[in-house]
């Protein structure tokens, strides 16, 4: 017992330094990238480094604690192996599987922290950090999408938007048309803009056109200056970027996602790849330390750099891989939950073959 947790300490020790190290690297590479466009757009000094990095650094711990555990399970396990810590222990009857037990509890503490955190931190400071870089960086609008939109309020009811802005939650050239079950049209409506409605949570619609479609062919047709409606349809529904889950709580995501399959929007691939990885990636902290605790417990000529390139090497294949699968997500040519699970079910095979052929 006393073993397991001088392992612990020293994993944690290691996994912490780690973090903070990937952390500093990670600022200093993006501010060296970014900081034409910060300047350029008028972004000061203070909100680059009080608001915009201190609200990046819970994305970049998410992205990075893979790694960072991955990295300090090889180091010490290796550091093990090479004193013949590991060899003395087997000599004894204390198997691999045994060793690798204080390894297993710290990723399932992690990687449950990391669901909570990914689930219900990351997003709120995702929500700045977006905003940030949507005012400061030159590439943060791609992925929107403004123009041309197509929703359905209801069935039977389809809502068509020109253009929309998303700021002052303002569509122009908009068109309600509704339908009977088989297809006949009812009611048009034609309106100069549409307004959302903060305080009464409605749509104000501005110099709408109403016709009326009777049975017998005939229709009828008025005009008034304002209308305001209820709709199913929300301002973050008809504009939405490649960024919208990202900043979005589980729960959140699940709504909203929800209501975008509801109203009939396409392209929604990238997006439910994004709420599944929400639940998939933290797994790739568990799946790691299986991996790299019987990767780095066989002593190799060149000690512990050639198990630290070794290891290094499948960590990047493990994390190039989640990256490769992703788009076919997306494109929808596997499905987006497919996507975002099967790097983690891959290399959790791999990790069991390798903990099955190393020496126990």
């Amino acid at each position: 017992m006393t073993y397991d947790l001088h392992i612990i300490k020293r994993f944690l020790m290691g996994y912490l330094l780690l973090t903070g190290g990937l952390i500093i690297f990670f600022v200093v590479l993006h501010y060296v990238e970014y900081i034409d466009d910060f300047m350029d757009r008028g972004a000061t000094m203070k909100e680059v480094f009080f608001v915009y990095y201190p609200n990046y650094i819970p994305e970049i711990v998410r992205l990075t604690s893979p790694l960072a555990l991955f990295i300090s399970a090889v180091f010490l396990t290796g550091r093990l192996s090479q004193k013949l810590e590991i060899a003395s222990l087997q000599t004894a009857g204390v198997s691999l599987y045994r060793l690798l037990l204080p390894f297993v509890l710290v990723g399932v503490f992690v990687t449950g922290f990391m669901f909570w955190f990914n689930g219900w931190i990351v997003p709120q400071t995702n929500r700045t950090r977006i905003a940030f870089e949507q005012d400061y960086t030159k590439d943060a609008a791609s992925g929107a999408e403004y123009a041309n939109i197509h929703r359905q309020n209801s069935p039977g009811s389809i809502i068509s938007v020109n253009f929309y802005e998303r700021n002052s939650k303002t569509a122009t050239a908009v068109t309600f048309q509704s339908y009977t079950k088989d297809g006949v049209m009812v009611e048009r409506i034609d309106a100069d803009r549409m307004t959302w409605i903060d305080s009464l949570s409605v749509w104000r619609l501005l110099n709408p056109v109403i016709v009326s479609f009777q049975e017998d062919g005939q229709f009828e047709r008025w005009e008034v200056v304002r209308l305001d409606t209820t709709l199913s349809i929300r301002p973050r529904d008809l504009a939405r970027t490649s960024g919208d889950v990202e900043a979005m709580t589980i729960g959140e995501a699940r709504d909203y996602l929800d209501t975008l399959k509801r109203t009939g929007a396409n392209r929604i691939g990238q997006s439910l790849v994004t709420y599944y990885g929400k639940y998939s990636y933290p797994f790739a902290n568990f799946i790691l330390i299986l991996l790299a605790v019987p990767l780095a417990s066989v002593r190799r000529k060149g000690g512990q750099a050639v198990q630290l390139g070794i290891g290094l090497f499948i960590a990047f294949v493990y994390l190039a891989l989640m990256k490769l699968i992703e788009p076919f997500g997306y494109a929808n040519t596997i499905t987006p939950i497919t996507a975002a699970w099967l790097p983690h079910i891959l290399f959790l095979i791999f990790a069991g073959l390798v903990l099955w052929r190393v020496p126990k």
